[in-house]
């Protein structure tokens, strides 16, 4: 597994606090770039610029990519274009959240 590979899969573990869903399914995480020489750059987005977890979730995520071993530096660069939309869901994230007629199994046992 290349450490882009392990950086990235550090970051399914990030959760938005607010929604059951990490924040790479959820399409937060636009771009990871990770040199040879372990420097890691992250380009990021919120779901709205007044999300209330602006001041703290950019942190979380770089903290998630230092704890992968072989990383030396990180860089987060938080944007705002383009826009987050419900269109930037994994298909994965679109099932847990029932998004276009597609229907968690655990939402019909209930």
């Amino acid at each position: 597994m290349t450490l882009k590979d392990q950086v990235i899969a550090a970051l399914k573990r990030v959760y938005d606090p607010e929604l059951p869903l990490n924040i790479f399914d959820m399409g937060l995480i636009y771009n990871v770039e990770a040199g040879e020489d372990g420097k890691v750059s992250i380009r990021m987005t919120l779901t709205t610029p007044s999300c209330p977890v602006a001041g703290e979730l950019p942190g979380s995520v770089e903290r998630a990519a230092r704890a992968v071993a072989g990383v030396t530096d990180v860089q987060v660069e938080l944007t705002f274009d383009p826009p987050w939309g419900p269109e930037k869901l994994s298909e994965a994230a679109q099932l847990a959240m029932g998004i276009d007629g597609i229907v968690p199994i655990a939402r019909i046992r209930q």
